[in-house]
């Protein structure tokens, strides 16, 4: 097999902010392993909170290539563990690899992943329409275009953030609301916020507080009236177990997990702890975002929007029915074809 790794560059149709940081693209790669006539599509979407960036993702990607060169795309189990001993902290580039296989494999046996999988495309659940923080002004104009979105991912994490909650609940009276604090606030300011959250009706709260700290999250949970989730603190596999007792739910992200692989593993474990599972996604193009939504009919809630939120997508794949529902490709692999 052959591997290039060549930049991604995703034009975001407004500023994106959260608590931490806030950007008007994405600075991705875009992954093609060649295998006969076949070729596979993967992406990474590096994330500077864990100290990954373009430049570096894409060395590390042709290095990994050395290792696909004699490799067979069914040798899929073997070149990921490899991939992952060599290089333990670069998930994003092992996750554009993971995609780019499973694709490669799919066409191969000329089916669709989810089929692959033994799964039913009819099962798949809502994505939400994320609104990203910013001036009242803008995020009004922000829910006018998210309009035909049913359910809706708010961030906060700011000073006066209460504010925009509110005015949320106000311009959408009857849509779903989950709210995303992406680490920004502490335990206190959680408890006291979630009241207000669960007065307007918000379905759950995604981690409010910095990872790292399983007790903190569990004082929370026992103190307030609407689900908790994880994100930064559900990373990997081996994450998961120490949830047990402390969330009802964990967000899952390929490009931090290393893949499809890894996520399928995820996915498993927290159900044995009896967790509520979320598919999520940076700002991606329609190869990431489709590789999540062929896992969706294994979860309860899907965060698939990276697609939407950009101007620019080369490529083509899930697709969105009138109530926002996600409706995969039937297409081999991924079923991602050029836009």
């Amino acid at each position: 097999m052959k591997l290039t790794a060549e930049p991604l560059e995703l034009r975001l149709r407004h500023t994106f902010t959260i608590a931490r940081s806030s950007s008007d693209w994405a600075h991705n790669v875009l992954v093609r392993i060649r295998h006969g006539k076949h070729e596979g599509l993967g992406e990474a979407s590096p994330v500077s909170y864990y100290g990954q960036d373009q430049a570096g993702t894409i060395k590390t990607l042709r290095e990994m290539g050395r290792v696909l060169a004699k490799a067979h795309p069914f040798d899929l189990e073997r070149v990921l563990a490899e991939l992952r001993r060599k290089y333990p902290k670069h998930p994003g580039a092992l996750a554009a690899i993971d995609l780019a296989l499973h694709d490669l494999i799919g066409k191969l046996l000329n089916i669709p992943l989810w089929k692959y999988w033994g799964l039913d495309a009819a099962d798949t659940p809502r994505t939400s329409f994320t609104i990203g923080i910013d001036s009242l002004e803008k995020v009004r104009q922000k829910l006018a275009e998210a309009e035909r979105f049913p359910v809706l991912k708010i961030k906060l994490g700011v000073p006066g953030d209460e504010e925009i909650i509110r005015e949320v609940r106000k311009q959408c009276p009857k849509k779903t609301l989950r709210v995303d604090a992406n680490c920004g606030w502490s335990v206190a300011d959680s408890i006291r916020k979630a009241k207000l959250l669960e007065k307007l009706g918000v379905e759950f709260l995604e981690q409010p507080v910095p990872p790292g700290n399983p007790a903190a999250l569990k004082r929370i949970k026992q103190s307030i009236g609407i689900p908790l989730l994880t994100d930064e603190s559900s990373v990997v596999p081996e994450d998961v177990p120490k949830l047990l007792g402390c969330v009802d739910g964990i967000n899952i992200k390929l490009v931090k997990c290393g893949g499809l692989r890894r996520a399928l593993q995820m996915i498993h474990t927290a159900r044995s702890c009896g967790l509520k599972i979320m598919i999520g996604c940076m700002i991606e193009s329609s190869v990431m975002i489709t590789a999540g939504a062929q896992l969706t009919p294994l979860v309860d809630y899907a965060d698939l929007d990276g697609n939407v939120l950009i101007s620019n997508d080369p490529f083509r794949g899930v697709k969105l029915d009138k109530a926002a529902r996600l409706l995969l490709p039937k297409g081999p692999g991924l079923g991602v074809v050029p836009a």
